[in-house]
């Protein structure tokens, strides 16, 4: 079928809307029509030159939408039925029967590498020419999907929409950072180094559990104010000081957990110097440049870990941050703007230039 999307051709180059063929489903995949879809810092990897994604593709792995057509064996989803779309996984190596899909043996290549394991869902341009069609197992920034019905969570009809696609990656990998990874218990103190999408989440999902104090760091004093109302007992304007001694003047003892969501090697030994004796801190993302940390600075007990989309199942966990947002618990929606897909390449620069949270693009404006 003929569909509309946002195509990557060139590393430097900007996103083109190009009029593509997308291939119909497979047994097991549903056609999805996108009505919104989360702009992520991760969806500029095929612009770094490093081997995630090779352009021309269609990145966008943040998707939710209608359900149009289901493949001959698939039974668990619908036609009419409104779903997000989240990571796409095997579903039969040992991490995926336990639950933990985003460390499935066959990660990298079914998310970042673009055509997918299974050669994913063809596109073609106007010359016939492919088109990578399987970021993350989606890529939603178009008018239409391709998804395995096993990546598709199932949400109730009443919901907006346009505004659940984060849930599937940057919302669900900050908030399932301590929830579900590092599980952290009431009262506990913790540190989150960055306040975007992703660690203004985890910062929520914090005031959830029960947490506290809570500590918020960044640059940007504007999403320092978002951070403090959306639970943060404390903030921390970074630069302004020795960030662990900054840390210390709030928590003495040092902080039971942290969180990492900048990859910047100072900002991770900082916080890991800033934990108590059997702290542990959790980095999302990939350190930017060589991560060195003092001698003395793990053998004590802490605990440096990494996480890949929250340690979440997206099919149990979507649903539970659906429902704590229902319940006043979760304004995820605090952090979501709204564009028509044709503003991609505004959105991308502002998005990277920190002047926006969460872009949901909405290819049907």
């Amino acid at each position: 079928m003929k569909i509309t999307a946002a195509v990557l051709r060139g590393e430097q180059s900007p996103f083109t809307l190009e009029e593509l063929e997308l291939a119909d489903p497979g047994p097991r995949q549903i056609l999805v029509r996108i009505v919104g879809v989360g702009h992520c810092h991760t969806d500029v990897l095929p612009r770094a030159a490093m081997g995630f994604g090779t352009p021309p593709i269609v990145v966008g792995h943040e998707g939710a939408g209608v359900v149009e057509a289901v493949g001959s064996a698939v039974d668990a989803v619908s036609v009419g039925d409104h779903v997000v779309l989240s990571f796409d996984s095997c579903g039969r190596c040992r991490n995926c029967r336990e639950a933990r899909p985003s460390y499935c043996d066959t990660f990298v290549e079914r998310n970042l590498g673009g055509p997918g394991v299974d050669g994913g869902a063809p596109l073609t341009d106007a010359d016939g020419k492919p088109v990578a069609a399987w970021w993350f197992g989606q890529s939603s920034f178009a008018t239409h999907a391709v998804v395995d019905v096993d990546n598709a969570v199932v949400v109730d009809k009443s919901l907006p929409l346009e505004l659940l696609g984060p849930l599937g990656c940057g919302i669900q990998t900050g908030a399932g950072a301590i929830l579900e990874a590092l599980r952290v218990p009431p009262a506990a103190s913790l540190v989150v180094t960055g306040t975007g999408a992703v660690g203004l989440s985890a910062i929520m999902a914090a005031k959830v559990a029960g947490a506290g104090p809570i500590i918020a760091v960044d640059l940007n004093e504007k999403r320092l104010e978002l951070a403090r109302e959306l639970g943060a007992t404390h903030t921390i304007v970074a630069g302004a000081g020795d960030l662990t001694e900054q840390i210390a003047a709030v928590a003495p003892a040092g902080v039971d957990y942290g969180l990492d969501t900048t990859g910047l090697p100072a900002v991770i030994a900082a916080a890991v110097g800033a934990l108590t004796q059997r702290g542990v801190l959790g980095m999302v993302g990939v350190p930017q440049g060589d991560l060195v940390l003092e001698p003395m600075a793990l053998p004590v007990g802490r605990t440096l870990v990494g996480i890949m989309e929250g340690d979440a199942s997206p099919q149990t966990f979507i649903p539970t941050l659906i429902a704590l947002w229902q319940a006043g618990r979760f304004p995820f929606d605090r952090l979501v703007e709204t564009f028509a897909l044709s503003e991609i390449n505004t959105v991308e620069q502002r998005a990277l230039a920190g002047e926006i949270i969460k872009p949901v693009l909405l290819p049907g404006n």
